[in-house]
């Protein structure tokens, strides 16, 4: 397919730039892959199409407080540092990106806090914006992620022009997060507040996770008319034997499988055995998915609303059809739902 098939008028007004007051109350557009019918529900009301023995997997990903501010030696002008990726714990290695770039060569050093809490070398270039830092910090790891806690913002994306808050602190995470590694959280799971939790756990739904750790690549424009040159950044994704365990066993049930976003869904469609089961993994998946594609283990889907061109459009529409999920967005856009990573959600069963 052609990146041009996936242009869509979206109207600024529907990006949304704050969460909803209450996390389940979202609204729901449920698609029905098969006929193409369209429900428009809350998103709490998930509860009525899933059935005892039934399964979610959830990314359990946390996000970190990846943006700081600090201020270049001498100068003093002050640098967004975004926060990519640990490249060596011991070392205190960091993937960054930095803003502005052109003032930012190898060897400048950069200063973070009051009393200049943190100190960081820049050590290379990698691309126009990206550098390697080292952060020059004697303490333990403890003390060097307690400081970043201190000095980081909750890394909103960039589309949402104001300064993260405590709000943000809480909201921009899931409440099922553990594992510490995204940049960007896994949104539809944002919609799970802990009272539906426990209801679908009293229906006697099962939840299997997974882990993937969320970068900005997730977001990359895709910048090639023709799809299959396109290529997705590299994510480490965590699969555990019990978690793959129970996914299975809902498919020999033939029960209903949900991923629960599209980072679950790209985890688990790179971790697929020979006979069509998920197996444990621990491993980076640059997988790309757009239609046509055979989807082998979800038969269920939920995921927000996505951007014009984006990768994560095309992942959804291979799973839920193209015209189908074309036509819904049209809908969407008609009915006012809201886009992106505060928006509303969809439920493909």
């Amino acid at each position: 397919m052609k990146l041009s098939q996936f242009k869509f008028d979206l109207p600024e007004s529907l990006i949304a730039h704050n969460p909803v007051e209450n996390r389940d109350e979202a609204r729901l557009m449920v698609l029905d892959k098969k006929t193409g019918a369209i429900e428009h529900k809350i998103f709490k009301d998930v509860l009525g199409y899933f059935e005892e023995k039934d399964v979610m997997i959830l990314n359990n990903t946390k996000v970190f407080p990846a943006r700081l501010y600090g201020n270049k030696e001498k100068t003093g002008a002050t640098i967004e540092v975004f926060l990519l990726r640990e490249l060596n714990r011991e070392l205190r290695l960091w993937d960054v990106l930095v803003d502005p770039a052109r003032k930012i060569r190898v060897g400048n050093k950069l200063y973070f806090g009051d009393d200049d809490l943190l100190v960081a070398e820049v050590v290379d270039n990698t691309t126009s914006r990206g550098r390697t830092i080292r952060f020059l910090f004697d303490g333990t790891n403890e003390e060097f992620r307690r400081n970043i806690e201190i000095l980081g913002e909750t890394p909103l994306p960039k589309y949402i022009k104001r300064k993260a808050t405590a709000e943000d602190k809480e909201r921009y995470q899931t409440i099922f997060a553990k594992n510490e590694g995204a940049v960007a959280a896994p949104t539809a799971g944002l919609h799970f507040s802990r009272e539906l939790m426990k209801r679908l756990e009293l229906k006697g739904v099962d939840f299997a996770e997974i882990t993937l750790h969320v970068g900005l690549g997730t977001f990359r424009s895709v910048e090639v008319e023709d799809l299959t040159k396109h290529k997705m950044d590299s994510e480490q994704y965590i699969i555990e034997q019990k978690d793959a365990d129970i996914v299975n066993k809902a498919i020999l049930e033939k029960r209903r499988v949900c991923a629960v976003g599209t980072t679950s869904m790209r985890s688990i469609e790179s971790a697929v055995s020979a006979g069509k089961e998920l197996k444990a993994a621990n491993d980076w998946t640059s997988k790309f998915i757009f239609p046509p594609y055979d989807f082998s283990i979800a038969n269920c889907m939920i995921t927000n609303f996505h951007t014009p061109e984006s990768t994560l459009l095309m992942m959804v529409a291979a799973f839920g059809g193209y015209e189908n999920v074309m036509k819904a967005y049209e809908v969407a856009v008609k009915e006012k739902y809201r886009f992106y990573s505060y928006g509303d959600a969809m439920l493909i069963i």
